[in-house]
């Protein structure tokens, strides 16, 4: 696995960020120009897991391992979601896929909050996440700091 680190300062609350990276309505607007129309289903608790999707290409399937609200998220990808969002954990992909973890850390100073978003990839996912991370939080920064 490979380690990728993305931070982000941001002129706001942690309970600001932590609202609007997570909130359905403003998480589909943040990711839109890294991950265009994508959205999840499913409730950020830990021990649940939700669904990422990328409508008419599947997803990613997640277990939310810790989820301290304003803190920290740790999510860890447990299948890969069919455009008809079955569940696939056998397939080369999938199996490529499976294992990969995102954590999320908010901490505050000074009315500044530094998202980290720390993601132990396979290299072959690398690029996606390089490519979309640092517009994903450059989008999220000017939703929070509005």
């Amino acid at each position: 696995m490979k380690k990728l680190i993305f931070k982000a300062d941001i002129r706001a609350s942690k309970e600001k960020v932590w609202k609007t990276m997570l909130d359905p309505v403003t998480y589909i607007e943040w990711v839109k120009n890294s991950w265009p129309n994508s959205y999840y289903d499913g409730e950020w608790e830990k021990g649940t897991n939700i669904k990422f999707i990328s409508p008419g290409r599947g997803g990613t399937l997640a277990n939310l391992e810790e989820c301290k609200p304003c803190d920290y998220i740790m999510a860890r990808h447990i299948a890969v979601l069919n455009p008809n969002l079955t569940e696939d954990r056998t397939s080369n992909i999938a199996k490529d896929w499976i294992g990969i973890s995102e954590s999320y850390t908010f901490s505050e100073n000074n009315k500044v909050t530094t998202i980290t978003v720390e993601i132990n990839t396979n290299p072959s996912w690398q690029r996606m996440f390089t490519d979309g991370w640092p517009a994903a939080l450059k989008k999220l920064k000017e939703i929070c700091e509005r």
